[in-house]
């Protein structure tokens, strides 16, 4: 019987320490578990607490002065304020001045001006524009849109984007809206 006694100490000293084993495992495990939990959850409260703090964006200003009418000889398209304003200031050979919106009425994209043709020109679906804005051909459905142009206090053209003259199908801008020309 003694080799018995033996034998069932012998198996509780082993089931013991797979015991702690398995104690240390579980243990483990749990850890695992909460750090996982609150790991998800600290992700997502931040998530949530982002919603509540508004995205600055950039936006240019409204109202800008682009220099004096004396800057600008007749026929000529000015890209200087394009890519900061999105706006081209434009000087007919008559003297008369406005300024066009540097956007495609197709789609939205940046036409060029093409000096040697005297055009604007869309790159993305071949929309052409007279130095007027009025389109002649490719799918724009109507001519480029103006902003009032004005002359400041000091004598500098002024732009204000927020006084807009949408451009309509088969029409010169400057009949529609004469007052988005400027005569000097």
């Amino acid at each position: 019987m003694q080799g018995d006694s033996d034998f069932v100490t012998q198996y509780h000293e082993e089931r013991g320490s797979g015991q702690a084993e398995s104690d240390s495992r579980r243990k483990f495990l749990t850890r695992v578990g909460w750090g996982s939990l609150v790991g998800f959850l600290a992700i997502n409260s931040a998530a949530f607490l982002r919603f509540f703090y508004p995205r600055v964006l950039f936006e240019p200003a409204s109202l800008f002065k682009v220099g004096f009418p004396a800057d600008y000889p007749p026929g000529t398209v000015n890209s200087q304020y394009q890519r900061e304003f999105g706006t081209w200031i434009i000087r007919l050979q008559d003297g008369s001045f406005f300024a066009m919106e540097s956007r495609c009425t197709h789609l939205g994209c940046t036409p060029s001006w093409m000096e040697a043709q005297k055009k604007f020109k869309c790159p993305c679906h071949g929309s052409g524009y007279y130095i007027t804005g009025l389109n002649f051909e490719g799918p724009a459905p109507r001519p480029m849109d103006r902003f009032k142009l004005s002359i400041a206090e000091d004598g500098q053209l002024q732009v204000d984007k927020t006084i807009k003259y949408p451009g309509i199908p088969g029409k010169e801008s400057g009949e529609v809206y004469p007052q988005s020309l400027l005569r000097v």
